[in-house]
C-alpha cells in the first residue's frame, strides 16, 4: 500500500491529484445536463474552440501560461453562438456544433501558421494531450476559483435548470428563464473545458464531460442521484488514473479516460444484470 500511494508524496503529483479531481468533479456535474439535453458533441466542438482560442493567444503573443484568459472568452462566445442558433431552432445541436467546432479549429490552424516565430513556443502535443503533471500553482488556483464558482452558480439554480432540461416548454411556462438558462449552461460547459483542456487535453476532454454522466445515467434513478454518482466517478476515475499512469510510467490524460472508460464497462455490465 505506501508503494501504491508513493506519488501523493510527490509534490507535482499533489497537485496533479488536487486539478484532476476538481476539474473531474466539474467535468462530471456539467455532463449531467449535457447527456440529458442530447448535446454530448458539445464537448469536442467547445474543445475545438478552445484550440482556435489557443492559437489566437499565441498570435497576439500571450505566453502557454496565461492562453486560459485569451482561450476563454473566445470559447465562451463560440458556446453562446451556438446556443443562440440552436434557439433559432435553425439547425439540430449536433450540426450547429459541428459547424461552429469546425470553423473555430480551422482558424486555430490558420492562427498558427501566422504567428511569429520570435513569440512563445508551444508544444503541440501537450495541447491536444494535455499536461497535467505540469500543473502550476498559479494553475490550481485558477481551478480552484472556477470550480468554487461554478458549483455555487449551478446549486443556485439547479432546480430551474433540471426543470428546464426535461420540459422546457413547461418550464417556460411556469415563468422559468429557459433561454438564460440555456445559454448559462453552455457558457459554464465552455469555461470548465477550457480548464479541463489543461489537464487532458483537447483531443480528450469531451470524455472527461461525457462518460462519468452517461455512466451515472446508466444506474442512477433521480438526477439528483445521477450528479452524485457522476461527480464520484469523475473525482475516483482521475485519481486512479493518475496513480495508475505514475506507476506505469505512460500518459496521465490517456491513463484517466481509459480508466473511466473501463468504470463505464462496468456500468453497462451492472444495467444488463
Amino acid at each position: 500500500m505506501e508503494t501504491l500511494l508513493e506519488p501523493l508524496l510527490v509534490p507535482f503529483m499533489q497537485r496533479a491529484m488536487i486539478a484532476g479531481a476538481v476539474v473531474g468533479g466539474l467535468c462530471a456535474m456539467i455532463g449531467v445536463f449535457v447527456v440529458q439535453r442530447g448535446l454530448s458533441f458539445i464537448g469536442d466542438g467547445l474543445a475545438h474552440a478552445a484550440f482556435g482560442g489557443i492559437a489566437l493567444g499565441l498570435l497576439l503573443g500571450v505566453s502557454l501560461e496565461r492562453m486560459t484568459w485569451v482561450a476563454l472568452p473566445f470559447t465562451v462566445m463560440i458556446a453562446l453562438g451556438i446556443g443562440y442558433v440552436l434557439r433559432r431552432g435553425s439547425l439540430r445541436g449536433d450540426v450547429a456544433t459541428g459547424v461552429f467546432s469546425a470553423v473555430s479549429f480551422a482558424l486555430g490552424v490558420l492562427l498558427l501558421g501566422l504567428r511569429s516565430t520570435d513569440g512563445p513556443q508551444v508544444n503541440v502535443e501537450t495541447v491536444l494531450f494535455g499536461s497535467i503533471l505540469a500543473i502550476s500553482p498559479d494553475d490550481l488556483i485558477t481551478v480552484g476559483v472556477v470550480g468554487v464558482a461554478t458549483t455555487l452558480l449551478l446549486a443556485f439554480t439547479w432546480t430551474k435548470l433540471a426543470y428546464a432540461t426535461f420540459d422546457p416548454e413547461l418550464a417556460a411556462l411556469s415563468g422559468v428563464k429557459v433561454a438564460a438558462l440555456d445559454y448559462m449552461l453552455l457558457a459554464l460547459t465552455a469555461v470548465v473545458i477550457v480548464v479541463a483542456v489543461k489537464t487532458v487535453g483537447i483531443a480528450l476532454v469531451s470524455s472527461f464531460v461525457v462518460i462519468p454522466a452517461a455512466t451515472a445515467k446508466m444506474v442512477g434513478r433521480s438526477i439528483g442521484r445521477v450528479a452524485l454518482l457522476a461527480i464520484a466517478i469523475g473525482v475516483i476515475g482521475s485519481s486512479i488514473g493518475l496513480i495508475l499512469s505514475y506507476h506505469a510510467n505512460v500518459a496521465s490524460g490517456a491513463t484517466i479516460i481509459l480508466t473511466l472508460g473501463a468504470v463505464f464497462g462496468l456500468g453497462l455490465l451492472f444495467k444488463k444484470k
